[in-house]
């Protein structure tokens, strides 16, 4: 069974709703969780980089197996809704913390909060990504889907990023508010794609899952190509994410314009989307996805060079870094589902669509893991402390050089598989 006819906008709306919470939701842990608990309440970096690994790792180990048991089900909608309430109750714990006696007590609340979050929005958005591979077997349909998804994503993401400076002065009065919003925004958006999305037109199966079908997800070799490239690009992406605050308000000096560079960012790569969705029809999608690789660094390389002051010159980088920013939201997940419902099994592997995205979740989670678990401790053992002066030459090096180089890997791993990637009667490569 197949959709040939596109799907009307208000289809794909729909179907994208869900997307605007769930990145709502994400922005502040890797953007703003850092520096609430680092600076704002006190924690260490350190011990911050360690709760923030290990949740993360323990997270991203339980989604591909979350992915099995949801094949396994074979209810997107209602596994869907059942997560969302224990996502907000993360968020809202996450963001109004208690006030603790000692470290290791904020350590806790920092820990638990997280996994409330890690555990629902993993099972929310395994299969929120699963079934939007599942709505078409178009290639270029999908990257339509993938669009709306994401274009939805980023109008949530510029949303936390501006509302906190708009709701209050201090940062952890800000958060505490925005997740207040959070819980309504989460409400509204949730209901439209329950109640209005298309019905997929291949629909999993409900099977036995297990460890076997884990082997066969990673035994697809165009699937692990992909991953590779996800998995590098990923992480030259996490590590400006999760310095990105730091480095505004100690090398850049500029901590009260923060929300508009985060804006300028996002705004910049919800209206970027559209562009690579048609550069991609010419071009192919690994194709598109590299030159906006290469737009990234040629744009990025300029960051190590700012210091004080430099307001306009770090605004044109994140516009432009922004636009490169869409292609990176677009494509892959576009190019994944070609691999899924592309290989010689058809509707058995899309079968599996869980298990694929449980496993892409878990990468793409490692890569924030380990962007926060390992950069923030080596930047205290250089000789960084948030808001004092010293260290900042460490900050400028993890923050613009270190993801250049992981972008330039990523890039030249991309061009090698490209051919990896194509899917019969499209230009995926």
């Amino acid at each position: 069974m197949s959709r040939a006819s596109p799907l009307a906008r208000r289809a794909l709306w729909a179907y994208g709703a869900l997307g605007l919470p769930l990145a709502f939701a994400a922005l502040p842990i890797y953007v703003h969780v850092p520096k609430l608990y680092g600076d704002s309440l006190g924690l260490s970096l350190a011990l911050v980089g360690a709760v923030l690994l290990g949740t993360r790792l323990l997270d991203a180990f339980i989604d591909p197996l979350l992915g099995l048991w949801s094949d396994r089900i074979a209810h997107r909608r209602a596994l869907i809704a059942a997560a969302c309430p224990l996502m907000l109750a993360g968020v809202l714990a996450l963001l109004n913390p208690i006030a603790w006696q000692d470290e290791w007590h904020g350590a806790l609340w920092l820990a638990a909060s997280l996994t409330a979050v890690y555990v629902g929005y993993s099972v929310a958005s395994i299969n929120y990504y699963a079934w939007g591979a599942e709505i078409s077997t178009e290639p270029h349909e999908r990257t339509r889907i993938t669009a709306a998804r994401e274009g939805l994503s980023l109008v949530g993401v510029i949303t936390a990023a501006a509302l906190p400076g708009f709701l209050a002065t201090d940062l952890p009065q800000g958060l505490a508010r925005l997740s207040g919003v959070f819980a309504g925004v989460l409400a509204v958006f949730a209901a439209i794609t329950l109640w209005a999305a298309p019905r997929a037109v291949l629909v999993p199966s409900p099977h036995p899952g297990g460890v076997a079908m884990l082997r066969e997800v990673w035994a697809d070799r165009r699937f692990c190509a992909l991953l590779l490239v996800f998995a590098v690009n990923g992480i030259a992406s996490a590590i400006p994410a999760t310095l990105v605050l730091f480095f505004i308000s100690d090398v850049l000096h500029l901590a009260a314009r923060a929300d508009l560079f985060l804006v300028l960012y996002f705004v910049a790569g919800a209206l970027a989307l559209p562009l690579w969705v048609s550069v991609s029809r010419r071009l192919g999608k690994s194709t598109t996805w590299c030159v906006a690789m290469g737009l990234s660094v040629a744009v990025f390389a300029w960051a190590g060079f700012l210091g004080a002051g430099d307001l306009w010159q770090f605004a044109i980088i994140c516009a432009a870094s922004g636009v490169a920013l869409g292609a990176d939201l677009a494509l892959p997940p576009s190019i994944l589902a070609d691999i899924i419902e592309g290989g010689n099994e058809g509707e058995a592997a899309q079968a599996r669509s869980g298990a694929y995205f449980g496993v892409w979740n878990f990468v793409t989670k490692l890569n924030l893991a380990l962007a926060a678990g390992v950069a923030l401790p080596l930047l205290q053992f250089a000789g960084y402390t948030p808001g004092q002066a010293g260290g900042e030459g460490a900050l400028i090096l993890a923050y613009a050089c270190a993801p250049l180089v992981l972008k330039l890997l990523a890039a030249a791993l991309l061009w090698r598989h490209r051919s990896t990637f194509i899917h019969q009667g499209s230009l995926s490569c």
